[in-house]
């Protein structure tokens, strides 16, 4: 018999060329141990607990900011157009749904609807109904349009209106 030449490659190590990945025990070491999973998890979860924490601070926001373009400029045109053709602008009694439908006595000059939203009268984003006075404390001249705002309290700090001050609140 002859003694194994030194040339001979070794069967065993022969399966383990560059071309093939190593299998077996090698891919348990190259793979996420229970360890690392559960802290991406942690971390994951972490990320998303802030993110949840923070939405209600950003849809408030963008809920004030809403109900301020309404005030300020969503019904603008609706409300000049009716005073163009009524010589004045509804008056408190009358409030916005005089621009949805024709008040008492005022049929042969109105030419409305001066609105088209589907839901009339407007709700602020809480759901509450938008304020209207005419003519107004705050503006002279004009006429007064608020929310409620947030704490659904009329006469409040939070009060968003068409009035140049934001700290002022309608009386």
């Amino acid at each position: 018999m002859s003694s194994p030449s030194h040339s001979t490659t070794n069967p065993l190590l022969a399966s383990r060329s560059t071309a093939n990945p190593p299998r077996g025990g090698d891919a348990a070491r190259r793979a996420f141990t229970l360890l690392e999973i559960m802290i991406a998890l942690a971390i994951l979860g972490l990320l998303v607990g802030l993110a949840i924490s923070n939405i209600g601070g950003i849809f408030g926001t963008s809920q004030k900011e809403i109900a301020g373009i309404f005030v300020n400029s969503s019904l603008t045109t609706a409300l000049n157009t009716y005073r163009i053709h009524l010589s004045d602008f509804p008056t408190t009694a009358e409030g916005l749904q005089a621009l949805a439908v024709a008040p008492s006595g005022k049929g042969d000059r109105w030419r409305g609807p001066y609105v088209t939203e589907n839901k009339w009268p407007p709700t602020d984003p809480w759901n509450e109904p938008y304020q209207y006075r005419f003519p107004g404390t705050r503006n002279k001249n004009s006429y007064d349009l608020w929310s409620k705002g947030p704490d659904k309290q009329d006469g409040t700090a939070d009060d968003i209106g068409n009035w140049a001050t934001a700290t002022e609140t309608p009386k």
